[in-house]
This record gives C-alpha cells, structure tokens and sequence, in this order.
C-alpha cells in the first residue's frame, strides 16, 4: 500500500532523565494511512498523529507531552534560562508564524486551489478527500480573522499585510539567534528545534505558485542551511527508496493534472458583532 511505506528511519529523541542518550524510535506514514491505520480514531484529520500500542495522539505539544513521561526528554540538559526561552519562542511561532503559514497554505486563493486542496486530497481517503481539505481552510481562515482581524485592521488586505509583516519579523528574530549555530542551543537538537523545523520546512520546501515568504525565508542563509541539516540528517530517503519513489510519481502527478480554477477571494470590511459578522460571512473558503 503506498501510504504504509516507510517515510522516516529513526527520529531521535536525546536526553533522558537519567542524564543519557535515548532515541525514541518513529514509523513515520504517510497522511492517508494515518487517517486509516487500524484502531486510529481520528475523524477530524488533526496531523501529526501518534499511535503506540492502543493509545492516539495528536498535536505536537501533545504528543512532545507524552513522550516526555516515557522518558524521551530532548531538553533534559537544558539550563533553567533556556527552558523558558524554549517556551517564548515557541510561542513567538504560533502568535507571528502560525497565521501567514495558514494563510499560504488554506486560505491564499491561488496556492489552495493549485497545490494545498489537490495535495492533501490525494493523500486521503474518500470520502474524507471531498470534505476535510475545504474543511481544514474554514478553518484556518476563521482562526486568522478571528485572532487577527479586530481594530484597526479593517479589510482582509489589511489583515494579510499585517500577518506577513508579523511573518518576516518572526523569521529575522530566529536567524538572529540562531546566528552560526547548528542548533538554537548548540550542537545538539531540542524542542525548539523541532517546533521551528515544523514551522520553516513547509515554507522552505513547497512549490507554492506565490511565495510570500519563502522569498524572504531563502534571504536568511542560515535558517535555510538549518533545515537543509534537518533534513539530511533525521529524514534521509536514498534515491531507490519506495516512499521516495512512490512520493515523486505522486507529485509529479499532481503537477501536470489540472487543477480548479483559482478561487477569487473578496475583500469585506470586518463587521463589530451580529451575525453577519462571523468569520463565514465575512469570508468563506
């Protein structure tokens, strides 16, 4: 089955509470057979999901929280100081990052419609393949307006210019302290590394027809350069490798398919309350 090949060969979680080397070992699959493994209930489509034994996870902090009580601590040799530099950053990462990735990603017309809807979609089951991308967009559009669309931003131009803005500072401020590291608290990964990857990977990699700010994130050579080791490292695919094979072909594809036509998104001034002011009236994927 293509979504039950193997994605990921060993993730490796250091730090333990007995001071040493742990790695937790990670099957990685592919989107579809997440959705459809045996005994994972996960209607909702939430990704990343974790499955051990009969327990379902998901949600990154989630899933971090759990492998923390088995032991599987990546911040174990952290000092006090950067525990909580751990914790700002991160959430630097969902207040200023978190919006622009939604918007390129579920709400921006011409991404969606060409990339976003008919990758996800290829990679679920139907029926689900015909509900949850549109499902997914709602959503995200709903989580920017609702988050960021109050005074004084009025129009959704204003909103998107805002975030992006919010976007580009967030990445200038982690180049800078990441600086000619390797990590963010030296030579060995931590949590933060792994929530910044999450974020900057997707930006860094996907073929998006406008790309805000992949331009600007391939401005930072050393942002580039950490995700580039990331990658290399923790999530290597030799070139006779199935997944990688059967990943390709799929893209590939993808790319020369037709798509639906792009979608023209209207600019609505933000009403204050009422019902013709919730997110879906305003704006509707």
């Amino acid at each position: 089955m293509r979504g039950q090949q193997r994605c990921a060969r060993r993730s490796s979680v250091d730090g333990g509470q007995d001071g040493g080397s742990h790695g937790a070992e990670l099957l990685g699959r592919r989107l579809g057979a997440a959705l459809r493994a045996p005994g994972v209930s996960n209607r909702h489509g939430d990704v990343p999901v974790l499955v051990s034994e009969d327990i379902v996870i998901s949600q990154p902090a989630k899933i971090l929280n759990f492998l923390r009580k088995q032991k599987y601590n990546a911040d174990y040799e952290l000092s006090a100081k950067q525990g909580a530099d751990t914790l700002a950053y991160i959430a630097l990462l969902e207040e200023k990052l978190l919006p622009s990735l939604l918007h390129t990603f579920w709400v921006d017309a011409e991404n969606y419609c060409s990339v976003t809807k008919p990758w996800f979609a290829s990679r679920i089951t139907f029926p689900l393949s015909l509900y949850l991308p549109g499902k997914m967009s709602r959503e995200a559009l709903n989580r920017i307006l609702l988050t960021r669309g109050g005074p004084p931003l009025y129009t959704l131009t204003e909103v998107e210019s805002q975030i992006y803005r919010d976007a580009k500072e967030c990445l200038n401020l982690l180049s800078k302290r990441l600086g000619t590291s390797q990590f963010f608290f030296g030579d060995t990964p931590t949590t933060l590394d792994a929530f910044v990857f999450g974020f900057l990977a997707p930006i860094y990699k996907v073929c998006f027809p406008r790309v805000h700010l992949q331009e600007h994130l391939k401005q930072l050579p050393n942002l580039c350069r950490f995700c580039d080791d990331i990658l290399t490292c923790y999530f290597r695919l030799t070139a006779s490798d199935p997944a990688l094979i059967i990943s390709l072909q799929m893209d590939d594809n993808l790319r020369k398919s037709p798509q639906h036509p792009t979608r023209k998104l209207k600019t609505l001034k933000l009403a204050a309350g009422g019902e013709e002011g919730s997110p879906l009236n305003r704006l509707s994927p």
